[in-house]
């Protein structure tokens, strides 16, 4: 008798009618929707599973490694080496193949030992590991092993319910950190959940480049256009269908609707913005996925093939893993897609390796999770849940691949270089005007010392400010920005517009937010750290001291700009509209390195 089997369909008998009611909200939403527990049990990866593996004509699957426990992230040196992060067990292994036979040729080695192990990502002799909260980087030595780990990060957020952090080196050179979100679906207090980040290689600075993103494993940049593409995962709990899982093409400064949008446009029905924004004006900020998969197959790591040895049509296409629904009856995923892009855009998402749910679908033996392209072109999938790496290799008679070039940079410099080597916004032509305000702080006076606890170092909090009021004026404005600052050179620290014109003052502390509810409707911007609302000065330690200069404008009208606007739209909206401008000075500078979190 089978009792895996039994097992499964008593846990299918009795969760898979699970119905559940959500809540009435404010807005009057009420949706009935019937949902799925279902897990198919695990088994194991035998000889004759193995050979039921379904693959396009030409391709053989075979495993590389085996009994490596919980395998997660892949990734592959220049020289071959092939590492493997087992979060589990807390650490990264490393594996050979210098026979060259598809399989690796020694037991593997532990090269490092942290808990929470995952994401990994190399450049140049630098391998780098990322755990929850923490980036770690060691030099690879020749024979692959590793030199002692230098920690460059110690304070990414706290995890919550998506604690795998993983990343990848832009080809502008910079680290792409994916961090997801803390939940189902909520407003994360950590403006750096459910976002992609971008830090320098050193771990010293870092900005969000994209938001909105619930979860994005897998990631990676077109060979031909240079652009980043993603696969982020659906929310859950809303039905069998929905909802689907979804590529992105990821740009700076962009929203991408989680945690009240989904899909094309799609409004949740339990959630509700802060700031008294509806879900119609978060969707109408927000960029609709460019193409759907089956919803809950989860999708993991994500490559575009930059190897030679596959047929000549699978050029400019990615391939990535789906590691499998637990919630969805029929199970979905548990396979590897291909993902084909035509001059540069995507057509469509459609299965490349499965076979991986046998039974019927009430067992499986693999949950796909990490994906790399081997030095000889195949592709290398590890297995979290039996612990085998499996090698994907073309062995027909097609014309292959030519060579792979490596994705141009020309796409993420140019999203970098927005905004960055320009006046201050004072000093721009869009800020012309006759008249002039006076700008204080009980804070600071001109040319003073900006107290610590208004920077990042310490409570991050706005400081209280006072202006001229100004006849005639409908609003005002605020921009914060660092001239001193390296790269982002001015960095802006704040934007905000649209204060009402009988407020000339505004109190310590406002809230960090697309729109304020007191005073009620201010608008704030994207600032330089990708956040909404103030984010405070943090220079690098021992920095000479950085001018800070808080601009006031006072303008003719309210902007009708979303709250999702930078600095560059925003001035562009208010050229010719502004009456008089005036500006407080401060100075920062730390002296002394925070203690590491």
């Amino acid at each position: 008798m089978n009792t895996g089997l039994l097992g499964a369909a008593s846990v299918a008998a009795a969760l898979l009618a699970c119905t559940a009611a959500m809540a009435q909200q404010g807005d009057g939403t009420e949706v009935q929707i019937t949902t799925n527990v279902f897990k198919p049990n695990k088994v194991q990866p035998t000889s004759d599973r193995i050979a039921q593996l379904k693959l396009p004509e030409g391709f053989t699957v075979e495993p590389f490694a085996q009994g490596l426990g919980n395998s997660r992230i892949i990734a592959v040196s220049e020289q071959g080496f092939v590492y493997v992060s087992r979060r589990e067990e807390g650490d990264v292994l490393l594996l050979k193949d210098e026979d060259g036979d598809g399989r690796a040729d020694k037991p593997p080695v532990q090269v490092v030992a942290r808990a929470q192990a995952h994401g990994l990502a190399i450049k140049g002799n630098k391998l780098y590991l990322v755990t929850v909260k923490e980036v770690f980087v060691a030099d690879i030595k020749p024979d692959g092993t590793l030199g002692p780990l230098e920690m460059i990060i110690g304070d990414l957020p706290d995890s919550g319910q998506h604690p795998n952090r993983v990343m990848a080196f832009g080809p502008d050179g910079m680290l792409y950190i994916s961090v997801g979100s803390t939940c189902n679906a909520c407003n994360e207090s950590n403006a750096e959940n459910a976002t992609m980040l971008r830090a320098t290689p050193d771990g010293k600075s870092r900005t969000i480049f994209a938001s909105g993103l619930r979860n994005t494993i897998g990631f990676d940049w077109n060979r031909q256009t240079g652009e980043l593409w993603g696969l982020d995962h659906g929310i859950d709990l809303l039905g069998d269908e929905v909802q689907p899982e979804e590529l992105n093409k990821l740009e700076q400064g962009k929203q991408y609707g989680w945690p009240h949008v989904y899909g094309k446009g799609d409004i949740y029905p339990q959630s509700t913005p802060v700031g008294g924004l509806t879900k119609e004006q978060w969707r109408d900020q927000s960029v609709p996925m460019v193409l759907g998969y089956t919803a809950h197959a989860a999708p993991m790591q994500m490559k575009f093939y930059s190897g030679t040895s596959f047929p000549a049509e699978y050029a400019g296409d990615a391939f990535a893993t789906m590691r499998g629904s637990w919630n969805r009856n029929p199970a979905s995923g548990y396979e590897i897609v291909r993902i084909h892009f035509e001059n540069g855009q995507p057509k469509s998402i459609e299965p490349f390796l499965t076979g991986f749910l046998t039974d019927g679908g009430k067992t499986h033996f693999a949950r796909p999770v990490g994906l790399a392209v081997a030095k000889d072109g195949s592709l290398l999938m590890a297995d979290d849940a039996n612990g085998v790496i499996y090698r994907v290799a073309y062995t027909g008679s097609a014309q292959k691949v030519t060579e792979q070039k490596a994705a141009p940079a020309d796409v993420m410099e140019a999203q970098a270089a927005k905004g960055v080597g320009v006046p201050l916004a004072k000093d721009r032509p869009e800020t012309d005007a006759k008249g002039a305000l006076k700008v204080s702080s009980t804070a600071f006076a001109m040319g003073g010392a900006i107290p610590m606890k208004h920077s990042e170092y310490a409570d991050g909090v706005s400081p209280a400010l006072r202006w001229d009021a100004v006849p005639g004026a409908v609003s005002y404005a605020i921009i914060m920005e660092d001239p001193d600052s390296k790269p982002i050179k001015p960095f802006v620290h704040w934007v905000a517009w649209n204060i009402p014109s009988t407020v000339t003052s505004l109190p310590e502390g406002l809230q960090e937010q697309l729109r304020l509810m007191e005073p009620e409707g201010v608008l704030q911007g994207r600032n330089s750290s990708g956040t909404h609302g103030y984010f405070g000065q943090k220079p690098p330690v021992g920095d000479a001291e950085h001018h800070y200069h808080f601009q006031v404008l006072a303008l003719d009208s309210m902007l009708d700009i979303p709250p999702t606007s930078d600095r560059d739209a925003f001035l562009a909206a208010a050229s010719g509209h502004v009456l008089a401008k005036g500006e407080l000075v401060g100075l920062y500078q730390q002296k002394i390195e925070p203690p590491k979190q």
